[in-house]
């Protein structure tokens, strides 16, 4: 879709009530929920993250993508995984937004004054790390080269809105997870890579909200 053609429709996503939990929990590996009310005692003391869904043209046809990462491997539960631009809150932040800014400029190189913001999203827990992560919809129209942070970034994953929204994207596979292994996980296949938890738990919100605004 031509991203001037989405941009006029998709801030009409601010006057939408939000699914929230109903589109989160379509996505959600049936071992995750077991495991999120063993531990939703935990969600009290929960480290505060955000991140940023990225939306803008590419091409001649400037048609609309969204911006996702494949993070580098290293000792962590999110190591090797696609997912958002983000991060956790650092104490310069001075609040959820300018932390979802800092960490998409930090690890793609998007200036914050260059993003127009469309609404904030539902946030959501992650059990494995102990984040309650804010995400945040944003539009980026006048895209400049993205730069890669070498430390964190291995790869760009520039997902085609078409194919995002596509039934096809939807699958469920067997992996091996933080929450067992060979199970069934519900997920999104984009550009070839299984995206899946909270990433997949999200993209399942703003795919929720789009649809119904295009």
């Amino acid at each position: 879709m031509n991203f001037t053609d989405f941009k006029k429709q998709v801030v009409k996503i601010k006057n939408l009530n939000l699914p929230g939990p109903e589109a989160h929990f379509k996505m959600e590996p049936e071992m995750r929920r077991v495991v999120r009310e063993q531990h939703a005692d935990r969600l009290k003391k929960a480290r505060k993250a955000a991140v940023l869904a990225l939306f803008y043209p590419k091409g001649a046809a400037n048609s609309t993508h969204l911006l996702l990462i494949l993070r580098k491997t290293y000792k962590g539960v999110h190591s090797n995984q696609v997912g958002f631009p983000g991060g956790k809150v650092e104490k310069t932040d001075a609040n959820l937004l300018a932390t979802a800014l800092r960490e998409t400029q930090e690890e793609v190189g998007v200036t914050p004054a260059e993003v127009e913001l469309v609404r904030e999203l539902t946030d959501l827990y992650i059990p494995p790390s102990n984040f309650l992560v804010q995400p945040y919809l944003g539009l980026y129209a006048n895209p400049k080269p993205f730069i890669k942070d070498p430390v964190e970034v291995e790869r760009l994953v520039e997902v085609d809105l078409t194919n995002f929204l596509s039934s096809a994207s939807l699958i469920e596979e067997k992996m091996n997870t933080s929450y067992g292994s060979d199970i069934m996980v519900p997920a999104f296949k984009l550009n070839g890579y299984t995206v899946w938890g909270a990433t997949a738990m999200m993209l399942n919100e703003i795919k929720h909200l789009i649809k119904q605004v295009l």
